[in-house]
């Protein structure tokens, strides 16, 4: 457990120097948060981010509900022969949340102004599966990874599925790492993604 969490804090000072806030959260971060969906009244989906991370921080709840997002895309409409871009809601209605899901958290999100509940059949909160995290692109700015150069890595998903590899370059502007796997013979470095490896423990 010492020589884990040694790692996660090596790795933020050595890759994620120019991330403050990164680093400084890294010590904290609970591996059991998920992403969950919850429902909004239309038009409250930035009120409640704000409300919900007040609430986290009056609370100190930090470690359980970690973030909020809504999230949001870049459209260019063209007016009058001008290009103008604008953000706009992907999906209005719904805001992100990554928790660690308990009675106590459950309570708090749900009972956040303009929340109607979370999404999932019955009453069951569903987490989001790592590819629709992946695709919704909430984590692009936080990946936090509990490995670093130099170690023996598994491959999670993708056409290398279950190839072992070793880490010879992270980049967390990109969140990507350079691995090394031995393919056909031959050692031949790949670039993957950093929520598709995995150290091995």
């Amino acid at each position: 457990m010492t020589e884990n969490t040694q790692n996660v804090n090596d790795n933020a000072e050595n890759a994620v120097s120019t991330e403050n806030s990164a680093e400084n959260s890294t010590p904290v971060v609970n591996p059991d948060a998920k992403w969950y969906v919850i429902h909004t009244y239309s038009g409250y989906e930035n009120k409640v981010k704000l409300d919900l991370e007040k609430i986290v921080e009056n609370r100190g709840m930090q470690d359980f509900i970690l973030e909020a997002v809504v999230p949001m895309e870049e459209q260019i409409e063209i007016k009058d022969g001008k290009r103008k871009a604008t953000l706009k809601k992907v999906f209005p209605g719904y805001v992100l949340v990554k928790m660690v899901m308990s009675d106590e958290t459950w309570y708090v999100v749900r009972n956040t102004r303009g929340v109607t509940g979370f999404v999932g059949p019955g009453s069951k909160p569903v987490p989001l599966s790592d590819a629709e995290v992946k695709n919704l692109g909430v984590e692009e700015s936080d990946a936090i990874v509990d490995y670093e150069v130099n170690d023996t890595i598994r491959v999670r998903t993708g056409p290398l599925e279950n190839f072992i590899g070793i880490v010879e370059e992270i980049n967390m502007e990109k969140q990507k790492a350079r691995v090394r796997v031995s393919m056909f013979g031959r050692e031949t470095p790949v670039d993957l993604e950093l929520i598709d490896i995995e150290r091995i423990k």
